[in-house]
This record gives structure tokens, C-alpha cells and sequence, in this order.
């Protein structure tokens, strides 16, 4: 891998969920697991579900280009292929977005294809593409 992997644990409520949704709708693979975790290889990146009801779910949100973004979300950015096929995927699948597939910042320096949408347990996943990669941190 070119860059650095990253890890990222995030609570869930049921882990068999959490399975289906990381592992049969995403498409990421299982790792290592236990009563209480499950590690998913998040697009070559490694995520770790963990058993805590109590903490899921997405609490607030910021203004961004007309849009309510939860603040606390983690996902991935993809090729723009990839990320047309997912939309089309959870589209098919019947996912509830929090917003829905569309380009942001328009015309703009950093302009992207994103969406959000939620886990079983509430917690809050972007998926975004640029056209150029030299765009992810442009200003």
C-alpha cells in the first residue's frame, strides 16, 4: 500500500448487524473477531465493530454547502466508478440516505461526489469521489 492504513473502532449494537451491513451490503471482508468485536478490511483500511449500545448513533450535525453533515461519520473516498456503483447498490437495496447522492461544492475547488447514509446502529457513513485526485485537499 502507498499511505499509511488507517484503524478506526466505532461502537455498535448488535454485531451480527453490523456484519450484515459491513459485510453483505458493503462488501468488506471479516477479520479477526470475538464476543464483543469485529475487524472489517474497510476498502485496504481496518475497522473495528464494537459491542456498546449505548454509545451509537449520530448526535449532531454542521452546515455544509446546504446540507446537514454528521458530525461524527468515517468512510471512504472511492474512484468515481466505484462510487456510482455503490450508490446504485444501496439504491437498489432500499437505503434510507441522509444525503442523498449528489456533488458538492459544484464548479469549486474540492468539488465531489458524496452521500451519507447510516449503519443499523445510527452511526453516520460518507462516501465521496472526486474527478482528479489532486481535488481531495484542494482549497
Amino acid at each position: 500500500m502507498d499511505i499509511p492504513r488507517f484503524h478506526l473502532a466505532f461502537p455498535v449494537r448488535d454485531l451480527a448487524e453490523a456484519r450484515g451491513f459491513y459485510g453483505g451490503l458493503l462488501g468488506c471482508p471479516e477479520g479477526r473477531s470475538s464476543d464483543e468485536w469485529v475487524d472489517f478490511d474497510f476498502y485496504g483500511h481496518q475497522i473495528v465493530a464494537h459491542l456498546s449500545p449505548d454509545e451509537v448513533g449520530h448526535r449532531a450535525t454542521n452546515a455544509v454547502d446546504g446540507h446537514d453533515v454528521p458530525v461524527r461519520h468515517f468512510g471512504a473516498i472511492l474512484t468515481l466508478p466505484q462510487w456510482e456503483a455503490l450508490a446504485e447498490k444501496l439504491k437498489a437495496a432500499g437505503t434510507a440516505f441522509v444525503i442523498a447522492p449528489n456533488i458538492r461544492f459544484q464548479g469549486q475547488p474540492g468539488e465531489q461526489a458524496t452521500m451519507f447514509f447510516l449503519d443499523p446502529s445510527g452511526n453516520a457513513l460518507e462516501f465521496k469521489a472526486f474527478a482528479r485526485d489532486e481535488m481531495v485537499f484542494a482549497k
